[in-house]
């Protein structure tokens, strides 16, 4: 299959756009005028310039996210397979008594596992056994996802060039081995402010989050940055999003791993600092 050589301008110019709305907090128009709807190359390569200035500046990344793994987004945005973000450390927002509004533009949330590696998966063959080998623990997790693309109007270019709509995240403290329970066997059930507003299950994940989690291991080796012990991988959706304006309570019951919770805080403080 012959690939397009990627349009340097265009992708300057694209994560310029997405900047904009970093530094000014207000979302932009999409950059697949830019890029086109489907050239993830092109994305993707924006994506690494964002995330090369935010290095620069001293961020430090501590995991992946994995998006599109539901075949129904995946058939709303004309794609096969999932794609992936960087998770920076500044993300994590756990130990917070609430999740500050102020740092993003237009968020939900979703339920998911996470994972936290033991091993690297950068050599040797990425079996499915192996992959299962590398987890150290798994936790419930809340990925707050965000747009900087006006009113979520995005293709698949669109999302990757964002760092596949990251925002922040809430790790649950209950942690469970793969040996006390199986990824693609639990159900979720999402509540906002106590009302039942989403549920799913592990299959909903490409059929097993482990799936999700070979993929990565595969995908991230082939960008040249594979998977790193420590690191945290976000699976995955186990349902739809639900939108979390300020001022909303979350919780989620993942079977197996318990109890994830977030508050958002009621309005923006001045001195919040938006993230990507």
């Amino acid at each position: 299959m012959t690939h397009t050589p990627v349009d340097a301008q265009a992708v300057v110019r694209a994560a310029a756009r997405l900047a904009t709305a970093l530094d000014e907090g207000r979302p932009v128009p999409p950059v697949r005028d830019l890029l086109g709807a489907h050239d993830i190359a092109a994305a993707y390569a924006v994506q690494q310039e964002l995330n090369r200035r935010r290095l620069a500046d001293g961020a430090v990344v501590v995991g992946r996210k994995i998006g599109l793994t539901s075949p129904a987004v995946q058939q709303q945005l004309g794609v096969d397979q999932p794609d992936f973000g960087v998770l920076f450390a500044d993300m994590d927002v756990s130990g917070l008594p609430e999740v500050p509004s102020g740092r993003l533009l237009q968020p939900k949330a979703e339920a998911e596992i996470a994972f936290v590696l033991k091993e690297d998966l950068a050599e040797g063959d990425l079996t499915p056994a192996r992959v299962r080998a590398t987890v150290d623990y798994a936790v419930a997790a809340l990925e707050i996802v965000d747009s900087r693309i006006a009113d979520w109007d995005i293709t698949l270019t669109d999302t990757v060039a964002d760092n596949a709509s990251s925002g922040l995240f809430v790790l649950a403290e209950h942690r469970l081995i793969l040996d006390e329970f199986e990824p693609r066997e639990t159900t979720m059930r999402l509540y906002a402010d106590d009302v039942l507003v989403s549920e799913g299950s592990g299959a909903a994940c490409l059929g097993d989050p482990l799936n999700a989690l070979a993929w990565l291991a595969r995908t991230a080796r082939e960008f040249g940055d594979p998977l790193r012990a420590g690191q945290v991988v976000l699976s995955g959706a186990l349902g739809p999003m639900v939108p979390t304006p300020p001022g909303t309570r979350i919780r989620a019951e993942i079977s197996s791993l318990g109890e994830v919770t977030a508050a958002f805080s009621e309005k923006a403080a001045p001195s919040e600092k938006r993230d990507a």
